[in-house]
């Protein structure tokens, strides 16, 4: 391709497109790239860089949508379970502390308090 002491070449959008396309048609990519005077690396990240902007410019698909829409709504569900989750734990440790609170013989099943009259 060239000498190592040489200055990188630049290519122009234009030329870019018609290396891509002539990749398209062509059985062999060196060859190609030999015919082009450039390196059959460049060639392969042209192409990739031209599939990422058709893909951009052609906006996400009804599959990345809807995977878009259910990764969010899976993080809503996380965290109204992480919601739940502490809530259950909050009423876990007040029943323990009111449990610890009350007299040995209601937690035995014994006799309920009553009132000084007995009634």
């Amino acid at each position: 391709m060239g000498k190592k002491d040489e200055q990188p070449r630049r290519h122009s959008a234009e030329f870019k497109a018609a290396a891509v396309e002539k990749m398209k048609t062509c059985d062999n990519v060196v060859a190609l790239s030999r015919e082009l005077k450039v390196y059959w690396r460049s060639l392969y990240r042209w192409k990739a860089e031209a599939e990422k902007a058709a893909t951009a410019a052609r906006g996400p698909s009804a599959a990345e949508v809807r995977e878009a829409a259910l990764l969010e709504e899976n993080a809503k569900l996380k965290a109204a379970l992480a919601d739940k989750t502490l809530e259950v734990d909050f009423f876990r440790g007040a029943l323990r502390n009111i449990e610890a609170l009350r007299p040995k013989r209601w937690r035995n099943g014994g006799e309920a308090f009553t009132t000084k009259s007995g009634k």
